[in-house]
């Protein structure tokens, strides 16, 4: 997959249950949409979704089950059940959070990793990051890639952008690691994946500013006279 989506845009297509568009019949569309517009792969939310998706179109997927757990901040892929439901759903790669943070169960993300391997070893791993240790530590667990998916979604990096000084955190990232970067959080505006491409990373996964029109709604509301 990574080389299929090498230079190119994935289009995420997530609709959450409190969200308008829930519906794996929706998100099936919304990837057809993506497809027609030039996206080279979709990232998708659920094993229902994405067999959904993969009925309209023949584009890589990018795989996450998103889950809360009592014991655990880590929502993203956390589990082996999540990674089965995965495997099974067909995608081409699978991703997950890959931060240090405890996960459910007290499973370790070497564990994680293992036991995918174990199960179909043809599958990509993309780990979900959300600092330089992070990115340093998924490339020697032997990750296929990173994605900067978590960058300001966690305790240690909460209030931060992507974009913030000139893409600075990404531009650290292409740097200190060798496996494919792909820029994924916040890119809200086509200069802005313009930008992530001409600081080296792979691909750019662009997810809300194209799929989610309730935000985008309300950054125009937002300009409306007061």
């Amino acid at each position: 997959m990574l080389e299929t989506i090498k230079g190119r845009l994935v289009v995420s297509c997530q609709a959450l249950d409190h969200e308008p568009l829930h519906s794996s019949f929706i998100m099936g569309k919304m990837a057809l949409a993506a497809k027609e517009g030039g996206a080279s792969g979709i990232r998708a939310n659920s094993k229902e979704d994405i067999i959904a998706i993969k009925k309209e179109v023949t584009l890589p997927v990018i795989g996450i089950v998103k889950r809360d757990y009592d014991d655990s901040e880590v929502f993203i892929t956390a589990t082996k059940q999540e990674i089965d439901e995965l495997l099974e759903s067909g995608c081409e790669m699978i991703a997950l959070d890959a931060t240090m943070r405890r996960r459910p169960g007290g499973l370790t993300l070497e564990e994680l990793v293992s036991y995918t391997r174990s199960k179909n070893p043809n599958v990509q791993l993309m780990a979900d990051i959300s600092t330089l240790d992070d990115a340093i530590q998924a490339e020697k667990l032997g990750f296929d890639c990173v994605g900067t998916t978590l960058y300001g979604y966690t305790k240690e990096t909460d209030g931060h952008k992507l974009y913030d000084n000139d893409f600075a955190f990404l531009k650290n990232v292409v740097e200190q690691v060798s496996i494919p970067v792909i820029a994924e959080g916040n890119i809200m505006t086509p200069e802005m994946l313009k930008r992530a491409f001409e600081l080296g990373v792979s691909s750019v996964v662009v997810g809300g500013a194209i799929t989610r029109p309730q935000q985008i709604t309300a950054r125009f509301a937002a300009q409306l006279p007061k």
